[in-house]
């Protein structure tokens, strides 16, 4: 199985438990920009606790979970993971935040063929401010090169304005400003 096997996976399994969810990070980046090679997948899910130990029984031998991790995580909204043991793959799921972005970008996600299948992704606005986002928390260059990317592929497509609001919001109107600046 490889690392793109153990992801569809693992996405099959949280539709048929009913879970809702949306790839972000550099799964949703590669979608949306320039691919890069990536060692994990982030995964923003949406649960009900039954659906949840639905999921985790499903999973098998396959994967590794701390299932009272993933508990604590549905309970507090924050992550927990899954590594497919053969490939050492880590998937990273994200119980959704309880914010103004978090709720707006998950009503955003939109479907798109991956991996022969339609899945659940972030759109290209809410990936690159998620990952403007990340770049402040942890002053990392990938993740604003990963935006940088997204924005030129998308170009005239992309919501200026509603980039611009959210950047307000999670306060990267500079990295906003920089990014926009660079397409013109």
């Amino acid at each position: 199985m490889t690392s793109e096997d153990s992801l569809q996976f693992v996405l099959a399994k949280l539709d048929q438990h009913d879970i809702h969810y949306m790839v972000t990070g550099s799964f949703a980046s590669n979608v949306h920009g320039v691919p890069r090679t990536t060692y994990d997948a982030d995964i923003v899910i949406e649960t009900s606790q039954r659906s949840l130990e639905g999921f985790l029984q499903s999973l098998g031998e396959d994967f590794y979970v701390d299932p009272e991790t993933a508990r604590e995580a549905r309970a507090n909204r924050t992550m927990f993971n899954l590594i497919h043991l053969e490939t050492g793959f880590k998937v990273d799921l994200i119980v959704k935040k309880d914010r103004p972005f978090s709720q707006q970008e998950f009503s955003r996600r939109e479907k798109i063929p991956f991996l022969g299948q339609p899945c659940w992704f972030a759109t290209a606005e809410d990936v690159i401010l998620a990952k403007l986002e990340w770049s402040k928390q942890s002053d990392s260059e990938k993740q604003f090169l990963d935006a940088m990317n997204i924005a030129k592929v998308q170009g005239g497509r992309l919501d200026t304005d509603y980039l611009r609001k959210w950047a307000r919001e999670l306060g990267v109107q500079e990295p906003i400003k920089k990014l926009l600046q660079e397409l013109v």
